[in-house]
């Protein structure tokens, strides 16, 4: 039987060690889902219920390996579905491959059926690799390119493979005029640093503070010790951006957790209070939580020009690799003697562990939701690896969860996008079938896409070897986030007909497929709960009932925002008084003496 361009696809696939592909069907890749066939699951097809999801796998499994993630949809309707889930990848600098189908060749132009434009619609989320394959001789080069390039540049790239072509005799390309031969997969890597005058530069720039405050992002992941070293020289304390969450363990007294409307007070006072600022590998995007323009002399390191200076005015910026380039930079750094501000920022941190524990036991009705993620870090396997959807429930991961051994932890950083919390947790999943995942999500995002996926972990979980998956869901009837929004930024009251959601049990749907399922009213139930599911032997999903009225208070609460959330309890906020006694409550913590 001859090779088909579909078989030749999938043999290169797996040339490039690809194992799986997150996937959905539909006419315009029968080529390649008959190529699959006779593949014997290899790569594996790994079947979506949604294209979209089957993208957000591909970037939770590209987030959690560091390998490229692959996913695959039919022309028209199906290449549209991943959109959302590639954008993520692409402001998230994450390496994906989409393969898209389009209409035969021969109706091209036609007005066909499910035929779309879609390298227009490809070109702004794909711009740094597209192309559409129309010969059978094209095809090696283009999937080269387009692996190479999603790992080079850390961003998606797409294949258009129109359907006819999928079907056609495969036929190398030739040592021809206008043919592009292909070479072997491999993977060429360098470590870019900056020149010798340049680390001279920023060396000055530190030496000369007395007040040193770093804030690495996800760039900084390969130079955990290397940051170590850094803050024991210079006394500096580290912020995290929110993608570098799980770059640096929470264990460490002058790492003072996640930064900005979502982070902590220690962060915030850190950059309050700095003289130098050190960024490493983030694109952090809220400047008004930076020092003050004109307070801080800053550097910044990162392995993208495009991102030197974008935030802050940077005196010296240097362009590598985070850890060659601190690697270059650490000798050059004079031992501050003088440790009384790095001592300043572990008291301000543990003077906040001690805030948040408060404000988590604080009674809510019926669950307060700050409880559930404190729960959760006091049992968390070390080597667990968490995703986090896009609401409310993301505050209480910033703040609330803290990292300690080899944990992983991921979410849209960049996009904000709902629905990828448990899509990415199945793809890890296939990065680490040895390893727990936990995914919190609220119950918005949860209809929105999250029980359908449900029925995806309850089909593939027999080939994880680890079986603990928990979906937490933080259900309290409301999408949350932008209810408090709404009070915060323009003053307006709850839209009941927008905000509330309707109720259902995620627990006894879980159940209802053959998963467990645990409800949780009382929070006297969440830390047993937790500890069942994270040793259950089969996905869990926690329905905790959770307090939609526990405000997500800033690490500093801004007069405008005060005065917004005044404006909306007069405005006849929905359980006005409960909210506000909640927020009243919550904020007091943070002024009581803590015991240290």
């Amino acid at each position: 039987m001859s090779e088909t361009v579909a078989d030749h696809l999938l043999a290169r696939l797996r040339e490039w060690d690809v194992d799986q592909v997150f996937a959905y069907p539909g006419d315009g890749i029968n080529g390649i889902v008959t190529a699959f066939g006779k593949a014997d699951d290899t790569p594996r097809f790994i079947q979506a219920r949604h294209e979209e999801m089957a993208a957000f796998s591909a970037v939770g499994y590209a987030k959690f390996s560091g390998r490229v993630g692959v996913c695959m949809a039919t022309s028209g309707p199906g290449a549209i579905h991943l959109l959302n889930g590639l954008y993520d990848a692409k402001l998230d600098h994450v390496p994906v491959v989409a393969i898209v189908g389009q209409t035969a060749r021969s109706a091209m132009g036609g007005s066909y059926q499910q035929e779309v434009d879609l390298q227009a619609l490809y070109k702004d989320v794909a711009s740094e690799y597209l192309v559409e394959v129309n010969v059978p001789e094209q095809l090696p080069n283009a999937l080269d390119r387009a692996m190479r390039t999603a790992i080079a540049q850390r961003a998606p790239t797409a294949l258009i493979i129109p359907a006819d072509l999928q079907e056609q005799d495969y036929e190398a390309p030739k040592h021809a005029f206008k043919q592009v031969p292909s070479s072997p997969p491999s993977h060429p890597r360098a470590s870019v640093v900056p020149p010798a005058d340049e680390l001279a530069r920023a060396a000055a720039v530190v030496n000369a503070g007395e007040r040193v405050a770093v804030l690495v992002g996800q760039g900084g992941r390969n130079a955990v010790t290397e940051l170590r070293e850094f803050a024991e020289l210079t006394g500096a304390g580290i912020a995290k951006a929110l993608l570098g969450k799980d770059v640096l363990p929470d264990d460490l007294p002058y790492v003072t957790g996640a930064i900005g409307l979502l982070g902590t007070r220690p962060s915030y006072e850190l950059m309050r209070d700095c003289d130098t600022l050190l960024i490493v590998g983030s694109g952090f995007p809220y400047s008004q939580f930076l020092p003050e323009f004109g307070q801080a002399r800053a550097v910044q390191i990162d392995v993208d020009a495009r991102f030197l200076g974008l935030r802050y005015p940077t005196e010296v910026n240097l362009l590598g690799d985070a850890k060659a380039t601190l690697e270059r930079l650490l000798p050059l750094l004079e031992r501050k003697a003088d440790t009384s501000w790095q001592g300043k920022v572990a008291h301000n941190v543990a003077e906040w562990h001690e805030t948040v524990t408060r404000q988590a036991m604080l009674e809510a009705d019926p669950v307060n939701p700050m409880r559930i993620v404190h729960e959760l870090s006091e049992r968390i396997p070390d080597d667990a690896i968490v995703t986090a959807d896009s609401g409310s429930a993301t505050n209480w991961y910033a703040r609330n969860l803290r990292i300690r051994g080899r944990m992983r932890t991921s979410l849209s950083g960049t996009l904000a996008t709902m629905g990828p919390a448990v899509p990415y947790a199945i793809g890890a999943k296939f990065a680490f079938g040895d390893r727990p995942v936990v995914a919190l999500t609220g119950d918005g995002a949860m209809q929105m896409n999250g029980m359908a996926e449900l029925l995806t972990i309850a089909r593939y979980r027999e080939r994880w070897a680890d079986q603990r998956l928990v979906v937490c869901v933080f259900h309290n009837g409301d999408l949350n986030q932008v209810t408090w929004e709404l009070r915060a930024m323009g003053g307006a009251p709850k839209f009941e007909q927008s905000q509330s959601l309707p109720e259902v049990s995620y627990a006894d749907f879980a159940r209802s497929i053959g998963l467990g399922g645990v409800t949780v009213d009382d929070p006297a139930q969440l830390g047993d709960a937790w500890a069942a599911a994270l040793t259950a032997d089969v996905p869990t999903v926690l329905d905790v009932h959770c307090d939609p009225e526990v405000p997500p208070i800033p690490p500093h609460a801004t007069t405008e925002q005060l005065k917004s959330m005044t404006e909306a309890v007069l405005k006849g906020d929905p359980n006005a008084w409960h909210l506000f006694t909640q927020g009243m409550k919550t904020k007091l913590q943070e002024l009581l003496p803590n015991h240290r």
